[in-house]
């Protein structure tokens, strides 16, 4: 079959593409490399006049005239590439935004894809109506949306969540739903809040191509190297603020044991590798599941502390503690546990044989690539 897979977050589309293309399918990924990541893409939609002195002049364009000039220019590079978007026998959308424009210029993006192919799926990936408004509701125990309601952040920092919950974006909510065929969820958290939607189409895991990232075994020969790889716009949503007051009481106890590790905001070949030496890998709080990030680090061996809730582990008929931690929103857990590991460094050397393990049997990317082929054709 011929697949368009429409935005990127991470490598969810492009490792996806790579387990459709071993199975004997061509794969197109447009996107515009998930920000400062640079992740790889086919055709890339730069998104210009986002950061710098181009962002103070976007502002002031705005301003004056009312329009986002991101926008017009991601247009003019879409309209370029326009012929390679036509005919597909499966499009699928990153999220019910792929193009990260202004919902009016979204619309008409994607009423050419809708005009031009007939079967287009949308993956809840990442921030959208649904599980926004699930989260705004109170239905999680916790959720990405926690720390801003408990005045954690500034209103910038969350927009991009709440944006999706405007008259602009469930207008746009509304127009994907009625022009797609079915939605699949990637992970619990948008696993959840999908459970009674009539366009559900259930989950496909995200895909990690193990061929690619080597398992390192733990040697612990002398200190405990715990790795926190920060992104800075998403700092209070990642719960990366808990983490650091983990790592503060952590650091008073056992000083000698341990080195942390901290880094800021790195694309993603440099952040891939900076962990590599590192026992203990801090992801995320707000989460039920793991995203692609603690999936890669999984791979390689990682004790990830992430999503790991009792839904999850349900699921995948799993214990506690014995594939990845779950970080809950208490820095006091949060330390108990990294303490637990540090007393104990056989458990450390025990998950990261599990967690490689766990990835190869639910994660690997052609068996994920299947999954989904079985989900698209049942619509077709």
């Amino acid at each position: 079959m011929k697949i368009l897979l429409l935005g990127e977050y991470n490598s969810s589309h492009y490792t996806l593409k790579e387990g459709l293309e071993t199975l004997g399918h061509e794969v197109l990924v447009v996107g515009n490399g998930d920000g400062f990541k640079k992740r790889f893409v086919d055709i890339q939609l730069k998104l210009l006049f986002n950061k710098g002195i181009g962002y103070y002049i976007k502002r002031i364009i705005y301003k004056i005239f009312k329009i986002d000039i991101t926008s017009v220019l991601t247009e003019f590079q879409f309209n370029k590439h326009k012929n390679s978007f036509v005919g597909y026998d499966i499009v699928q959308l990153i999220n019910e935004s792929p193009f990260k424009t202004v919902p009016k210029t979204e619309t008409k993006l994607l009423k050419f894809i809708f005009k031009n192919n007939k079967n287009v799926f949308l993956l809840s990936c990442g921030t959208d109506y649904v599980s926004v408004k699930h989260a705004a509701e109170g239905m999680f125990r916790y959720s990405i949306l926690t720390p801003f309601y408990e005045k954690r952040g500034t209103q910038k920092e969350f927009s991009h969540a709440l944006m999706y919950l405007t008259p602009p974006y469930i207008k746009l909510h509304e127009y994907v739903y009625k022009n797609i065929k079915g939605v699949i969820a990637s992970d619990f958290d948008y696993h959840i809040p999908l459970i009674e939607n009539e366009k559900y189409l259930g989950l496909a895991p995200n895909p990690i191509n193990t061929e690619k990232l080597d398992y390192i075994n733990l040697d612990i020969d002398d200190k405990i190297i715990i790795f926190h790889g920060i992104n800075e716009k998403n700092y209070h949503k990642k719960g990366n603020d808990i983490f650091e007051k983990a790592l503060d009481i952590i650091q008073k106890k056992h000083a000698d044991a341990i080195e942390i590790v901290t880094v800021r905001s790195l694309p993603y070949n440099e952040y891939i590798n900076a962990f590599d030496k590192a026992h203990i890998l801090l992801d995320q709080v707000f989460a039920y599941d793991q995203g692609f990030n603690a999936l890669e680090a999984m791979a390689k061996g990682k004790v990830v502390f992430t999503g790991a809730e009792k839904e999850w582990l349900s699921y995948y008929n799993l214990e506690e503690d014995s594939v990845a931690i779950n970080a809950l929103p208490d820095e006091h857990q949060i330390a108990s546990k990294l303490e637990w590991l540090i007393l104990n460094p056989e458990k450390i050397k025990e998950i990261s044989k599990n967690a490689r393990k766990f990835i190869e049997l639910e994660h690997d990317y052609i068996k994920c690539a299947n999954i989904y082929l079985d989900k698209w054709k049942r619509k077709l």
